[in-house]
C-alpha cells in the first residue's frame, strides 16, 4: 500500500509478555501496511483463559485460538469514507506455541496474525478455497513488503 490510510489504533496488553518485544510502533506499521481504507482498531493481547472464553462465547468453540477479529461494521451499509471498526484479539499462549512449532520468531508470527486479522476486519475471509487463496496471496505480499518470509511456505 503506497497511500497511508487514517488509523486510530489502541493496543492493549492485559497479557504483558509481549509488550516489550511487540511494540506499538511495530504493530502500527503492520496494520498500516494492511489497510485499504481508514480504520479504528484495537489490538489486544490476551492469555489462554481470556482467549478461550471469547472463542467460546462468540464462536461456540471451546479452545483458545491464535487470532479473533470482531469487525463492528461488517455487512452494514456505511459510507465509503467511514472507517473500518474492529477489535483484533491475539492469544499470546497460542501464538508463542505456534511460532515454536512453525520454527518462526514470535515477531514474524505476530506480524502475520495481525495482517490476517486486519484483512478479516476489512471483509476478507477464507471460507472456501478461492477466498483462502486470495487472502493468503494478499498476506504473503504484505508481509514480503514488511520484510517477512512467506508464512505459507513449507
Amino acid at each position: 500500500m503506497s497511500v497511508k490510510n487514517k488509523l486510530t489504533l489502541s493496543v492493549q496488553y492485559p497479557d504483558a509478555r509481549l509488550q516489550e518485544s511487540i511494540t506499538r510502533p511495530k504493530i502500527r506499521r503492520w496494520v498500516q501496511a494492511t489497510l485499504f481504507a481508514p480504520a479504528e482498531l484495537t489490538i489486544r493481547f490476551v492469555d489462554a483463559e481470556e482467549g478461550r472464553t471469547l472463542n467460546r462465547e462468540y464462536r461456540e468453540k471451546d479452545y483458545a485460538t491464535n487470532v479473533l477479529t470482531f469487525a463492528y461494521n461488517e455487512g452494514e451499509d456505511i459510507p465509503d469514507d467511514a472507517p473500518t471498526q474492529a477489535d483484533i484479539i491475539l492469544c499470546t499462549d497460542v501464538l508463542e506455541q505456534e511460532a515454536a512449532e512453525q520454527k518462526k520468531t514470535v515477531e514474524e508470527h505476530t506480524a502475520h496474525l495481525i495482517v490476517h486479522g486486519v484483512l478479516h476486519a476489512q471483509g476478507y475471509d477464507h471460507m472456501d478455497d478461492e477466498e483462502a487463496a486470495e487472502m493468503e496471496g494478499i498476506e504473503t505480499e504484505i508481509l514480503a513488503g514488511l520484510g517477512y518470509a512467506d508464512p505459507y511456505a513449507e
